[in-house]
């Protein structure tokens, strides 16, 4: 036996033990629920016996028997409670065999040649990493998927039983063909101690328990049901507390052991792969912190965000040299060209990262479109200036500040910003105030589009449809993953000032927006981007410096006395 095989059996045998210290902890809650009942017959069977006679004896077995009674509720109330509540389901893209054959035939073959059993389907999620999921609970059990078994020799419960193999859309835009496999060895490695009884029973507790807790701290829930499922939830919190630890381990020897048994597959182009995944999640980040949260914020939502990935890897490689080899990897087939049709995998999946990480609606409609990337330097870098030009303009109007004295009082400067920022008092004054109304304005806009988004989420438990990938997360507000903490009113101030000097340069200087893959909303200033605003604003923001924006515009030919188009 080799030492990967030793090293891998070592890991089962630990999962295994771990597992069985968890169901030894469902054992003894399931014997201390019992106890009673138990006494209470030993008491009955003595006194059947003549045994412990006389009216004490009696009022104690009498008193047994209705404590033993009403433990058996309630431990008939927690064990309802627990099978019945639903687990929560990773937020996904369902893929059905159809539209991806050659993607299942590559993760069958995998499981193979690992001789694991085959994932039961695959779905992709909107971020940089893969898993297995289990979804055998009774209410995870819909929406489009195809077995990984098929054919006549397959048995059927694999079917039920397999887990499901959740892989990042990121990866397939990015990574070629043997890449994606190197990267789903271990991943699918972890099918085979999923398919162990016992780990599959823990798991099941564990994952029941956590659901219980969930459940019961949902909100709208009424007294008569609220109490009940207060007290479960409380007892599970209990159970779920002595299990973690157990929980945490078995899961890290699994782990350890799915990662053993895949060293025997593609181990030396797995190093190079892991390279790669590292790269995807740098520009995957910073593709949605950029680049889609502006346009989110916009109401639009970029429909080729895994497109997108691939133009800022490329950008962050030539500027920063990650990728050796460049060119010479990008003549390898992507493993993309698994599914049928990309280019919808790719719209499914740019929505729901909308919906994940900013809280959009669950479909396009009015203030929510799609963007194509041709559209985006039109349709959100030049809407966003001039929106925020625009708020910029009605918060000075709100404060009093007269129009710029040396221009037409009936349109709005540039000259008007600086004139008040740079103004007597200086920046702690006009800016402090202006940054206040600003944030202020910001909110409640915000609110105000957040309120139909959180009408949909609230409903979603109960109308959304079977195929909403959100339903299964339950009522929780959106989004589930925010990207950004709030900005604070300084950073406010200072991109709606930027954002009044991009609409000047464009209006007056022949500039023009354009998209920046890894920096998002971009100046173009005679075809080249111009990204040396930053620090001129900040000037004239924090300090009440106009000299170094005023170097600025007069270097481009911005004309600050000029009247600007808004929105």
């Amino acid at each position: 036996m080799s030492g990967i095989d030793v090293g891998e059996e070592l890991g089962a045998r630990a999962a295994q033990a771990r597992a069985l210290d968890l169901l030894r902890i469902r054992s003894r809650a399931l014997a201390v629920a019992i106890l009673p009942a138990a006494v209470a017959v030993v008491l009955f069977a003595a006194d059947a016996q003549g045994h412990l006679a006389g009216p004490v004896w009696d009022a104690v077995r009498w008193t047994v028997l209705g404590v033993a009674v009403v433990v058996l509720l309630v431990t008939v109330l927690v064990a309802v409670s627990v099978a019945r509540a639903r687990p929560a389901m990773s937020p996904t893209v369902p893929v059905p065999e159809e539209g991806a054959p050659d993607l299942y035939r590559l993760v069958r073959d995998l499981a193979d040649r690992l001789d694991v059993p085959a994932p039961s389907a695959v779905a992709l999620t909107p971020d940089c990493d893969s898993w297995l999921e289990d979804r055998t609970h009774r209410a995870l059990r819909r929406g489009p998927g195809a077995s990984l078994r098929k054919g006549p020799g397959a048995p059927a419960e694999h079917v039920d039983t397999a887990p499901v193999l959740v892989i990042g859309s990121p990866f397939l835009w990015w990574m070629r063909v043997a890449e994606l496999r190197a990267v789903l060895a271990p991943v699918v490695a972890g099918t085979g101690p999923s398919a162990h009884p016992d780990i599959a029973a823990a798991r099941r507790f564990v994952r029941g328990l956590d659901a219980a807790i969930a459940d019961a701290a949902a909100p709208g829930r009424g007294p008569v049901r609220g109490a009940p499922l207060a007290f479960a939830g409380w007892v599970a919190r209990l159970l779920l507390r002595a299990c973690r630890g157990h929980a945490a381990e078995m899961e890290r020897c699994v782990a350890a052991a799915a990662s053993m048994r895949a060293q025997t597959v593609d181990y030396g182009l797995r190093i190079a792969a892991q390279e790669q995944v590292g790269l995807a999640y740098a520009g995957w980040d910073r593709l949605l912190t950029r680049v889609a949260l502006p346009a989110w914020r916009m109401g639009r939502w970029p429909s080729r965000l895994d497109a997108g990935v691939v133009s800022a890897l490329t950008e962050l490689s030539r500027r920063d040299r990650l990728a050796d080899g460049f060119a010479l990897r990008l003549g390898e087939r992507p493993a993309c060209d698994l599914l049928e049709e990309p280019g919808v995998a790719d719209e499914a999946a740019s929505l729901l990262a909308a919906r994940l990480f900013h809280g959009g609606p669950a479909e396009s409609g009015p203030g929510w479109a799609p963007v194509d990337w041709q559209q985006y330097p039109d349709e959100v870098v030049d809407r966003k200036w001039r929106s925020e030009a625009a708020r910029l303009h009605r918060v000075l109007d709100t404060l009093g500040v007269p129009r710029a004295s040396a221009a037409d009082p009936a349109v709005p400067t540039l000259a008007r910003v600086m004139e008040h920022l740079s103004g007597p008092g200086g920046p702690g004054g006009p800016g402090e105030a202006l940054a206040a109304g600003i944030g202020a304005a910001v909110a409640r806009e915000e609110a105000e589009a957040e309120a139909p988004v959180q009408g949909l989420g609230a409903g979603a438990a109960g109308s959304a449809p079977a195929d909403d990938p959100l339903d299964l997360w339950g009522p929780g507000p959106l989004p589930l993953f925010p990207l950004q903490p709030p900005r604070t009113g300084t950073e406010l101030l200072a991109d709606h000032v930027g954002a009044m000097v991009c609409c000047a340069a464009v209006d007056t200087a022949g500039a023009a927006p354009g998209l920046d893959w890894l920096d998002g909303p971009a100046l173009l200033v005679g075809g080249e981007r111009r990204a040396d605003l930053a620090a001129p604003v900040l000037s004239l923001v924090e300090d009440g410096d106009p000299d170094p924006l005023l170097s600025w515009l007069a270097e481009v030919g911005v004309r600050s006395d000029k009247p600007v188009r808004l929105v």
